[in-house]
């Protein structure tokens, strides 16, 4: 029995503990004390601030604050005096002057601070800003810079906005309501007040014609405050005011909302949007972790081939540079052999002759491979732009064969054309310079690999395809060799593995079969040993389509040039300008008066002040002003001046370049006037009796 009441003896001192709270008075006795000394102690109310505090339809001070008073009264059993004010000035001067001790709802500011006590605020409401709905600004304070904003008067957003922004143009009003139907009737521009506030007239006094334009980053924090001379009743009110408990406000606040207010983190909504939106990311997750590891094999699969591909290139680059030398070697043994023998006095004029001759050969041999080098290191290292121009199949056939008629002589070749296109069929849209790149590697093969007989050259459209084939009578390919071109040309192999590959072929078909691949053809190599070769191109034919008025300004042109012989020759080198003007001088068909500048500016000058000028060679190298530079100015004065680019420069970019800057055709150094000839035959008519002169200024 003992046991059982010894057991029960902590819960009833639990319960003797607990009545025992609910009787404990939030102040203490001397505080009791001072306020039954203190019966009058006055609460300004200002009932204008609906639902905080109003009067209601039964003429009555109702609102959100008189409950929370009516809650303080009852906690310290104690029943305050209210003074209502219609004025909030007036409101504000008597809490100065003590005549009223505290303020039932009022916002911290720094200039009330000095004379007032304040506590944690009841609740937050953002201030807005309002405008009419016609309106097009508001959507932040800084919209408002311009505009006429009304304020109630000494309010505390008022003193905030003053100090914040003293440039703005802030006039005040009574109170909100007076404020609102002002803006609404349109007397002011805009007005910033708490929210609730805002859509309580809104709705009551039927102000249509205002609305909420946007929030500010400013709130309405209102609370109780004290005047700072009564420090027991600042004491009385900070105890009070803390002892109220967060469902006491919650049930105050619900009273006014009608509703329940559930914090949202609290209903199943909330928890099902948690777990669908957790489901969610772990799905994406872990699909973002299974694509990562996709990515990463792949990734690694990539740099395990690029590496593969890193070391054979150095490989093959090595074999390269390794077999250069040897490529360059053949040409220059000649040269300077040949040069050795030309030393000789007792050789004949005749081998004489012959040896110069061969050392010229060798010369533009070993010319080609280094322009080949170099083709080949813009190939590995940069992307070239296709550049589709209009040309005349029949021009570039003419070209090439003129181009390789003396070594075709001199190896008794005969080079045969054959067509089966029309006139019209003939112009065409093609990027010319990396056609003739590959027509080049095809004829220097063929004339290389035939010592007698013939070569053809055959053009057709086949399947919307220009196919061109070069076919010779040559020594044909072993099929050892064959089998490597074959290879080379395959798609599916590199570039690099191309310049191995051709080492012992010249390095031409490397050159060729990347060329093809720019202007979208396919390159085929049929081939018997003993039997000769054919190199056959087949790329995309666009045709040109060329009327009957273009044909007539082109003849018009033609017959314009038949007078112009003079030529100016910008070159700043004493050897290349006399190689040059001997050439000149030397083309007995030709009669021509020779000038020369010594550069750029100089070049434009003569242009400038003679008329006569018909055609400049033009340097690109040159000090002062550059031949690009030259050109363009030029032709801004003369545009129909002819101007031909010379350089030593002469891979693609360089010719595109020159012929960018205005040139109309590009001569490489040294300049060979079987080439040289042809190009002023499309300027300059012949001149067989005409007295040749020269002068140089």
């Amino acid at each position: 029995m003992l046991k059982k009441v010894l057991y029960f003896f902590p819960i009833f001192l639990l319960f003797l503990s607990t009545l025992s709270c609910s009787k404990e008075t939030v102040i203490n006795d001397l505080e009791k004390e001072w306020l039954e000394k203190n019966d009058s102690i006055t609460v300004a109310i200002y009932p204008y601030y609906p639902p905080y505090q109003f009067v209601n339809e039964q003429n009555e001070i109702d609102g959100i604050f008189i409950d929370y008073l009516k809650l303080i009264e009852q906690k310290i059993d104690y029943k305050f005096q209210k003074k209502r004010y219609d004025h909030w000035p007036k409101l504000i001067h008597d809490v100065k002057n003590n005549t009223v001790q505290c303020i039932l709802e009022i916002q911290e500011t720094k200039e009330r601070k000095s004379y007032l006590n304040f506590y944690a605020p009841l609740f937050k409401s953002p201030h807005v800003i309002v405008t009419r709905r016609d309106a097009n600004f508001g959507i932040n304070i800084n919209s408002l810079t311009d505009k006429t904003i009304v304020l109630p008067e000494d309010y505390a957003i008022t003193e905030i906005l003053k100090r914040t922004y003293p440039n703005f143009n802030i006039v005040t009003e009574k109170d909100e309501q007076t404020c609102l139907i002002k803006l609404n009737s349109g007397v002011y521009d805009a007005y910033i007040g708490p929210k609730a506030l805002v859509n309580y007239y809104i709705r009551i006094k039927k102000l249509n014609d205002i609305e909420i334009t946007s929030d500010t980053n400013l709130d309405y924090e209102p609370g109780f405050a004290v005047n700072k001379t009564n420090t027991t009743l600042h004491n009385i009110f900070s105890k009070v005011l803390s002892n109220i408990t967060k469902e006491e406000k919650e049930s105050i606040l619900n009273n006014w909302y009608y509703s329940n207010v559930t914090p949202f983190y609290q209903t199943p909504t909330f928890w099902i949007m948690v777990f669908l939106i957790t489901l969610l990311l772990f799905i994406l997750g872990a699909s973002f972790n299974a694509y990562l590891k996709y990515k990463i094999k792949q990734k690694t699969e990539e740099l395990i081939i690029a590496k593969d591909i890193a070391e054979e290139s150095n490989r093959l680059k090595t074999n390269f540079i390794y077999n250069i030398p040897q490529e360059i070697r053949t040409p220059m043994n000649g040269i300077i052999g040949l040069s050795e023998f030309l030393n000789d006095n007792n050789l004949s004029a005749k081998e004489r002759q012959k040896y110069t001759q061969m050392i010229i050969g060798n010369s533009k041999e070993l010319l080609s491979i280094i322009d080949n080098i170099l083709e080949i290191s813009q190939l590995q290292t940069k992307r070239f732009t296709l550049r589709l121009i209009e040309i005349d199949l029949r021009d570039v056939f003419r070209t090439l064969t003129s181009q390789y008629q003396v070594k075709a002589e001199e190896k008794n070749i005969k080079i045969n054309i054959k067509s089966e296109l029309t006139n019209s069929e003939n112009l065409v849209l093609m990027d010319r310079p990396k056609l003739n790149k590959i027509l080049n590697v095809f004829m220097d093969n063929a004339i290389k690999y035939t010592d007698n007989g013939s070569i053809d050259i055959m053009y057709s459209i086949i399947d919307d395809f220009l196919s061109i084939s070069i076919k010779d009578s040559g020594i044909g390919i072993e099929e050892k060799k064959k089998n490597k071109i074959i290879n080379s040309l395959d798609p599916t192999k590199n570039s690099i593995n191309l310049i191995e590959k051709n080492i012992g072929l010249g390095l031409g078909l490397t050159i060729a079969k990347k060329n093809a691949d720019f202007i979208g053809g396919q390159i085929t190599v049929i081939s018997k040993e003993h039997e000769g070769t054919t190199f056959l191109l087949k790329v995309p034919y666009n045709q040109v389509k060329k009327n009957s008025s273009n044909t007539k300004r082109t003849d018009d042109k033609n017959s314009i040039k038949k007078e112009k012989n003079i030529i100016l020759i910008a070159e700043d080198g004493e050897t290349n300008f006399l190689f040059l003007k001997t050439i000149l001088t030397k083309m007995n068909d030709y009669d021509f008066t020779i000038y020369r500048a010594k550069n750029g500016q100089e070049a434009v000058t003569i242009c400038e002040e003679n008329e006569n000028i018909d055609l400049v060679l033009m340097d690109i190298k040159m000090p002062i002003m550059n031949g690009y530079d030259a050109t363009a100015y030029i032709k801004k004065m003369r545009p129909n001046l002819p101007i031909i680019a010379q350089t030593a420069y002469s891979i693609e970019d360089d010719v595109q370049k020159a012929l960018d800057a205005g040139c109309d055709d590009f001569v490489s150094k040294p300049v060979d006037k079987k080439i040289l000839r042809p190009m002023l035959n499309k300027y300059f008519p012949l001149f067989k009796s005409r007295n040749k002169t020269s002068n140089t200024p």
